[in-house]
């Protein structure tokens, strides 16, 4: 490389820390869990997206260990080559049996599955109605698909209506609405009664990305369609979140949509199967899952209590029901601040601030996890307390 062109990155990277948006990781030490390890501390975890405590289950564990030695390391192919073992048909079938959809089909992570949905499935004389606030994954598949594009402010149902009638007035074969299942920087949830009501009434489909919700929303923790009581059309969704936080992504939807995908969905085509150890504990957490309502029930107690406790210190919050609870703080050097105080008060969280968030909406997102005791919840709180009296907040 030139030297002026590492010179043009390196003043980029200096604009970035100056703005306060330099993103810094910490090494962790242990498995992941409500209690971390960072070098030699031990702090609580409000950040990890491991809502039913699953990423160090022992039976996960135990059944990743349990199928290397038959099963092997890795497969070393792709799957129409030679990467399809009975371990990745087994998983895509039970998940689609607990989705409710009749097929299902894995990637490597959600991402990719989003990058690979829409460029097979629609054309240019088609069109896809997308969220304002959908998660990247999304917008960047929509954007690698032909299909005419369209954008809906956030759950604004009107201003979705107003865009499906320009799709039709503009002569669109197909529609296809895509949403977030829940919005992952905010807690909310998609209107998905009404959004099917429109769907209906133009004639669309809808797509929902599940990544937030497949294990713990809904009944059996099937996810937004379930705990909203509709079915949609296609549903993405991950095993890296609540389903044991490994890696792995999957799409559910109708046979033949599936089967297409099998045939043109690049990310499917040209990355390799996920490794068998993956694929055996995916298996194992979808039956812990099934089985899960204490844990799905732990899940929104922790919710409800460290919601009303971040309220009683007088902390911002935005509504809802999700364990996503966003502490507001505005600006990107505060929310870095307030993260690294907690850090010292024993509490492990992240800001979030451009460009993961818009401008002046930087925050904490906090995460409950299913795992999580009240004990630690009320230290986390204490340590709120001291960390948001210190920055200014509260």
């Amino acid at each position: 490389m030139t030297h002026a062109y590492l010179e043009h990155i390196t003043a980029t990277l200096e604009q970035i820390a100056a703005d306060g948006m330099m993103k810094r990781e910490r090494v962790i030490t242990s498995p992941q869990g409500g209690q971390i390890s960072v070098g030699p501390r031990e702090v609580i975890n409000l950040c990890a997206n491991n809502y039913l405590g699953l990423a160090d289950h022992p039976e996960l564990i135990a059944a990743a260990k349990d199928a290397m030695d038959p099963r092997g390391f890795g497969m070393a192919s792709v799957r129409f080559i030679c990467g399809t073992q009975d371990l990745h048909r087994e998983l895509e079938q039970k998940l689609a049996a607990f989705l409710g959809m009749e097929e299902s089909i894995l990637f490597a992570a959600c991402f990719d599955a989003n990058g690979g949905l829409f460029e097979p499935l629609l054309g240019p004389e088609d069109a896809v109605v997308s969220d304002a606030l959908n998660h990247a994954s999304i917008i960047d598949g929509i954007r690698l698909c032909k299909a005419k594009r369209y954008r809906y402010a956030t759950s604004d149902m009107a201003d979705l209506e107003g865009q499906l009638q320009l799709a039709r007035e503009e002569g669109a074969r197909f529609i296809l609405i895509a949403t977030d299942g829940v919005f992952s920087m905010d807690g909310y949830l998609a209107k998905l009664p009404e959004i099917k009501a429109l769907a209906a009434k133009y004639d669309a489909m809808v797509m929902v990305d599940d990544c937030h919700a497949t294990g713990f929303m809904g009944p059996k923790g099937a996810g937004t369609p379930a705990h909203a009581g509709v079915a949609v059309d296609i549903l993405t969704g991950t095993l890296g979140k609540a389903l044991g936080g490994a890696i792995g992504g999957y799409i559910a939807g109708p046979q033949v949509v599936i089967d297409l995908l099998r045939q043109r969905a690049r990310p499917y085509l040209f990355s390799n199967s996920l490794p068998p150890s993956i694929v055996a504990a995916g298996i194992r957490a979808l039956e812990l899952v099934e089985q899960g309502d204490d844990l799905r029930a732990r899940l929104f107690e922790n919710t409800a209590y460290w919601r009303a406790g971040l309220e009683a210190l007088g902390f911002d919050l935005l509504l809802g029901e999700h364990p996503i609870v966003p502490v507001m703080l505005g600006e990107a050097q505060l929310a870095q601040d307030m993260a690294a105080r907690l850090f010292d008060e024993g509490v492990y969280v992240s800001g979030f601030f451009f460009p993961v968030v818009p401008r002046g909406q930087a925050r904490i997102r906090t995460q409950m996890n299913a795992a999580l005791t009240r004990e630690e919840l009320d230290r986390a709180l204490a340590a709120f307390k001291t960390a948001g009296t210190a920055c200014g907040v509260i």
